[in-house]
C-alpha cells in the first residue's frame, strides 16, 4: 500500500517562507516523477510543480522564481520550498506520485494522492 504523508504547511504573512514535506512509503519513489498541486475551495484543482525521476522540474507561471520543487530519493520525500509568498498561494496543498518515470501537469498521471496541507498567507 502506497502512502504518501504531507507536512510543513500552516500561516505565514506575506513574504514569507515555508517548507513542505512530502513521505512516502509503499513504492519505490526514486523510480517515478511526482507533483504538488494545491486546490482554492470552490475551483478545481491546479498544478503548481513537478520533478521527474532523474530530477528534471516544471512550474506554473504563477508560481516561476519562487518555488522550488525538490527529491530526496533516499529519504522516499519530496520538498516544495515556498519564498515569496503572496495571499493568492493560500490553497491546500497536495503532493502525488506519477503512473511514470516522468511528471506531467496533468492530474490523470498522477495515482497516489497525500491528505492535503493547509497553506494560508496573510496580507
Amino acid at each position: 500500500q502506497v502512502q504518501l504523508v504531507e507536512s510543513g504547511g500552516g500561516l505565514v504573512q506575506a513574504g514569507g517562507s515555508l517548507r513542505l514535506s512530502c513521505a512516502a512509503s509503499g513504492r519505490t519513489f526514486s523510480n517515478y516523477g511526482s507533483g504538488w498541486f494545491r486546490q482554492v475551495p470552490g475551483e478545481e484543482r491546479e498544478f503548481v510543480a513537478t520533478i521527474t525521476w532523474s530530477g528534471s522540474t516544471n512550474y506554473a507561471n504563477s508560481v516561476k522564481g519562487r518555488f522550488t520543487i525538490s527529491r530526496d530519493n533516499a529519504k522516499n520525500t519530496v520538498y516544495l520550498q515556498m519564498n515569496s509568498l503572496k495571499p493568492e498561494d493560500t490553497a491546500v496543498y497536495y503532493c502525488a506520485l506519477s503512473r511514470y518515470r516522468y511528471a506531467t501537469t496533468g492530474e490523470n498521471d498522477y495515482n497516489y494522492w497525500g491528505q492535503g496541507t493547509q497553506v494560508t498567507v496573510s496580507s
